[in-house]
């Protein structure tokens, strides 16, 4: 006998309801779950459910996307990475931080960051991530346990940037790994594409710009444009890769690009803030231009560059010249609450102007952003037919109190203290703030055994031979 999908009714103080047009709010409604997806919304409904859950002192929202994200190791970035740079690189972690972290880490840290990734994403209202990274098989097997909707890239390049000196980067390249890596991703997509009913979807991520010859692109976007599929990789996210793009080929790493014929509705670029135009290329503008005639979304995490003084410049000239602009987390904290804050705020600094970009567009960022760049009308949004990924949020808390209106509240208050319960296709993920599947003095204690393990071996990696304590000083010296 077929198996008749539960009918569960959410009667909520205020919903973040979608009208076909936008985000609006609808003020004591309900919205009906029938199975993964949502079958009504309005201010009152009538008929038979299942069972009612009595959220009128709840604001609910669509769950959270994130589009760029390193689930295997971001959490690891954390008491190493932050307040250093060399300024021979204009301050990026690229080229002597964040390598020496990576192959310092090992397989097992990866797998306890996952864990961490996956929780640290659900209980901060995230419902679904695209991950760019190596550890594919491990991800899939852990977003069933989890219950997070997960866009797996199995990452490949051409070669790899690196210093030998703290003065210059070079660049080392092996073309043949980089056609293995695609052959890999792509028997990766045919085995786990749709994997666990569609929780797990695969796209196609070439790792960066600057480490993948032309062709490797153009086979890449091939393919995802078969598969009806992103297609993302890092551009313009270092001044050291900007200036070596005009180097080799006489013009910016968007423009290059362009004439690979890579860009489009499906294409999504992380991070691409160091540009043409922009105050760290004192080169002509242009690139803008070019990601909106093409449809492409930027990826944008904000706080990762913040942290170092780099800002985009801007979000409001981005949306308004027509580009698609979502949310990415890349590193810790792994959230999307702190990125629709500093989205807005850093924006507002650029801009000098409050209003140029408000709570709404960073919350449209982080949800209908999102999923058009994974080309989902389902998602992001509360509307008959969509899924159900949600997010219910306290409406009195020490960040949400008093609550006039929710979205403002969110944005600049909301701490993942708030998230009170999360829905992936209609199941309840996250309750009273607890990820359900994390067994939580585990996975902090994985994480830590996998750092402790980590900081020794820095020096093996690092092309002075430094310890973890010479390339991250403590921020206060030892008690005597």
């Amino acid at each position: 006998m077929l198996k008749v999908p539960r009918r569960i009714a959410i009667r909520a103080g205020w919903i973040i309801a979608f009208d076909g047009e936008g985000h609006r709010l609808l003020r004591d409604g309900v919205v009906v779950l029938e199975g993964e997806r949502i079958v009504h919304v309005g201010r009152t409904y009538d008929e038979r459910v299942d069972e009612t859950v009595d959220a009128r002192d709840r604001v609910l929202t669509p769950g959270l996307i994130t589009t760029h994200a390193h689930i295997g190791g971001s959490p690891l970035d954390r008491s190493f990475i932050e307040d250093r740079g060399n300024p021979q690189f204009w301050y990026s972690g690229l080229f002597e931080m964040l390598p020496v972290r990576s192959e310092a880490q090992d397989e097992a840290a990866g797998r306890a960051c996952v864990d961490f990734s996956m929780a640290e994403l659900l209980r901060g209202g995230v419902t679904t991530v695209m991950e760019i990274g190596g550890l594919g098989e491990y991800v899939v097997e852990r977003a069933a346990h989890y219950g997070l909707r997960v866009y797996m890239g199995l990452t490949f390049r051409s070669g790899r940037w690196l210093t030998k000196d703290g003065r210059r980067v070079v660049w080392e390249w092996d073309e043949d790994a980089g056609r293995q890596g695609l052959r890999r991703a792509v028997e990766f997509f045919d085995k786990h594409d749709g994997a666990h009913g569609g929780l797990v979807r695969c796209y196609f991520s070439p790792a960066q710009v600057d480490t993948c010859t032309g062709d490797l692109l153009r086979e890449a976007k091939r393919r995802a444009d078969d598969a009806q599929r992103p297609f993302t990789l890092h551009t313009s996210q270092s001044v050291v890769e900007f200036n070596e793009m005009l180097q080799r080929h006489g013009m910016t790493p968007v423009a290059w690009l362009d004439e690979l014929g890579v860009l489009g509705p499906n294409t999504v670029l992380g991070h691409a803030l160091i540009i043409g135009g922009s105050s760290w290329t004192n080169y002509p503008a242009g690139d803008v231009g070019i990601m909106a005639e093409h449809g492409c979304t930027v990826a944008h995490a904000p706080w990762v560059f913040a942290r170092r003084g780099v800002v985009m410049e801007s979000f409001a000239l981005y949306r308004t010249a027509g580009i698609n602009v979502a949310l990415g987390t890349d590193t810790n904290p792994q959230s999307v609450i702190e990125a629709m804050r500093w989205a807005a705020v850093c924006s507002k600094i650029v801009e000098r102007n409050t209003q140029a970009t408000t709570a709404a567009h960073a919350f449209d960022a982080a949800t209908l952003g999102g999923a058009h760049a994974l080309g989902r009308d389902d998602l992001g949004r509360i509307a008959p037919g969509a899924t159900a990924d949600l997010v219910l949020w306290k409406a009195a808390s020490w960040t949400m109190t008093p609550l006039r209106d929710p979205i403002k509240n969110i944005v600049y208050n909301a701490t993942a203290e708030d998230v009170d319960r999360v829905y992936v296709g209609g199941r309840v993920v996250v309750d009273k703030g607890r990820v359900l599947a994390a067994d939580e003095a585990k996975i902090l204690a994985d994480l830590q055994a996998g750092g402790d393990r980590m900081w020794p071996r820095m020096k093996q990696f690092d092309w002075a031979g430094r310890s973890a304590d010479e390339l991250s000083p403590q921020t206060y010296p030892e008690w005597q």
